[in-house]
């Protein structure tokens, strides 16, 4: 039996002025607390959980930046859609 784990993930631009900040950071990891399983943030080959202000900040994200949202659970995927949503809107800012 293969007990290889599926992971779901989305590809996002981030298109806020000021990029990734302490702000927009604080709101990704609130949204990544309501998940079961883990939730990660992507940006080239440096991958940091998503439930860590500090840790998404060691990316620096600056506007432009291409990054992607990974959940390891198939019932995580609205905590995975809920990020997507807040990047393209460019973190209510």
């Amino acid at each position: 039996m293969c007990n290889t784990k599926r992971v779901f993930a989305k590809d996002v631009v981030v298109v806020n002025e000021l990029g990734l900040h302490a702000r927009s950071a604080a709101r990704i990891a609130e949204l990544a607390k309501n998940a079961k399983s883990k939730v990660w943030v992507q940006k080239d080959n440096e991958k940091v959980d998503a439930k860590s202000i500090i840790d998404i900040l060691t990316l620096a994200c600056e506007k432009g930046s291409k990054i992607q949202i990974i959940v390891e659970d198939a019932s995580d995927k609205f905590v995975l859609d809920s990020i997507v949503r807040l990047a393209v809107n460019g973190f209510g800012e």
